[in-house]
């Protein structure tokens, strides 16, 4: 049975392997090798997920996990960008995973918590352009396209571009 929790110190594993092994599986074809190495560098490194499971505020409402088994099987994290706008800053599962509603049920957690105790009332997300795992997964969860912009880290010469997406919550 899957069950979504609030992540703490012994899901930090789980949580970098996922979100590395996601990470891979979505951008192989959209970003360069040294690109999404930099990222999973940057982002699911052991030492800055232990401090996200560990220290949390309003811009950084900390990671929720599915688990299944004890075994990590999916990750998302978040906060408020605004007083009234949470945002989704990270929503992985593992490859194998997809498509039995897991990405559903960590959505709605993090939505719950931006809505009751941030009380958000809308929400963003960035999605890589080209991303047909998650583009279709957000505007089925009523999330509409909003505009494009320069993609975060790139690098000299990279011209990598994200959609923004906004719901009402």
């Amino acid at each position: 049975m899957i069950q979504i929790l609030k992540a703490n110190p012994s899901h930090v594993s789980g949580i970098a392997k996922v979100c590395s092994e996601a990470y891979w599986a979505t951008y192989k074809e959209l970003r360069s090798e040294d690109y999404i190495k930099k990222i999973i560098k940057e982002f699911y490194n052991h030492e800055r997920i232990q401090r996200e499971v560990t220290e949390t505020s309003r811009e950084w409402g900390g990671y929720f996990v599915a688990v299944e088994e004890n075994k990590v099987i999916g990750a998302i994290g978040g906060g408020m960008i605004s007083d009234t706008a949470g945002e989704v800053f990270v929503l992985y599962l593992d490859p194998s995973r997809r498509n039995e509603g897991i990405g559903t049920m960590l959505l709605e957690v993090l939505t719950k918590q931006q809505k009751e105790e941030f009380h958000a009332t809308e929400q963003w997300v960035s999605v890589a352009k080209g991303n047909q795992k998650g583009i279709p997964f957000y505007e089925a969860k009523g999330f509409s396209f909003k505009h494009e912009q320069n993609g975060y880290g790139n690098s000299e010469g990279e011209t990598y571009r994200s959609l923004r997406y906004y719901r009402k919550i």
